[in-house]
């Protein structure tokens, strides 16, 4: 029977250390690449505008996910207020950029995961967890000691630092990044962030060192491992075939990887005439055989 890895680290004593070093982050924030360089321990804020408690916008059974992580019962998703990019299109305008969401005390945070288990989700799943890991860490003692026993989920925009998902292994099960952007200068432009590229790859690599490749019971429900999301955007901007190769050759084959086609105009895209349109059918068909063509033979359907 599957035991998540956190539930080891919290009985050897090893999940106190990694809390203790989440911690020391905050007090000089460099918890993502942004390297705010605040101390949110006092409440002192950067860009992701979130101090020492974590704020929430939402919780519940998604069945949008996924299918590995849907299952029958939905995956339990907790939408984390707030981002640490700037992704001018973002679906979740209001959550990401507006700050849509309340605080809640590590208490209340640990009490989310134990109700969304006992709805029968398949697993915990934070979305933009990024700039929350210390109070992600400092909330998972108080459920595992409550009984949470399901795999953990970080869904996230892939603007990750290696030394902060080091903290995370062996906590979470399962890893599930965007590859947004390949290029530089359309990062810079579209999420505000000019090294998004660089900064992924490297991510992307940790995360797959740390579980591998997607691993699914009896089921199909996912236990561990890598899944990497990519949204297809008009004209060719997410870069798809380097990126898709990257995964091929850097990562692995078998990398269980989402090209999405859901891309349509939020947030601010109105101001971007680039991005202001839906992607084509042609466009999304292109996408998959480019997929194909580099070696990609385990896309979601």
């Amino acid at each position: 029977m599957f035991k998540p890895n956190y539930i080891n680290l919290y009985w050897a004593g090893k999940l106190n250390e990694r809390i203790e070093k989440a911690r020391e982050l905050l007090k000089e924030c460099q918890i993502c690449p942004r390297r705010c360089k605040v101390n949110r321990l006092e409440n002192k804020m950067g860009v992701c505008k979130v101090g020492k408690l974590p704020k929430v916008s939402s919780y519940n059974p998604h069945f949008g996910e996924e299918s590995p992580l849907v299952g029958t019962h939905g995956s339990g998703t907790i939408f984390i207020t707030s981002c640490n990019l700037g992704c001018v299109f973002c679906q979740n305008y209001d959550i990401s950029h507006l700050g849509e969401g309340y605080e809640v005390s590590f208490e209340r945070f640990a009490q989310m995961m134990i109700e969304l288990q006992n709805m029968g989700c398949h697993n915990i799943n934070f979305v933009t967890p990024t700039h929350v890991v210390p109070q992600i860490l400092e909330a998972l003692p108080i459920a595992i000691r409550d009984g949470l026993k399901i795999p953990l989920v970080y869904n996230t925009g892939g603007y990750d630092f290696v030394e902060t998902l080091q903290l995370l292994e062996g906590v979470f099960d399962i890893y599930m990044p965007d590859f947004k952007f390949f290029d530089n200068d359309v990062a810079a432009k579209l999420c505000k962030a000019r090294d998004y590229p660089q900064v992924v790859m490297k991510a992307i690599k940790e995360m797959h060192r740390q579980v591998g490749d997607l691993v699914l019971n009896e089921h199909g429900i996912a236990e561990r491992g890598l899944i990497v999301r990519h949204l297809i955007m008009p004209d060719g901007l997410a870069g798809t075939r380097k990126v898709v190769e990257f995964l091929a050759r850097k990562i692995s084959r078998n990398t269980y990887v989402n090209i999405m086609d859901q891309y349509h105009p939020c947030g601010l895209a109105h101001k971007y005439p680039e991005i202001n349109r839906r992607i084509t059918a042609e466009e999304f068909e292109i996408a998959i055989q480019i997929a194909h063509e580099e070696g990609i033979g385990r896309l979601a359907n």
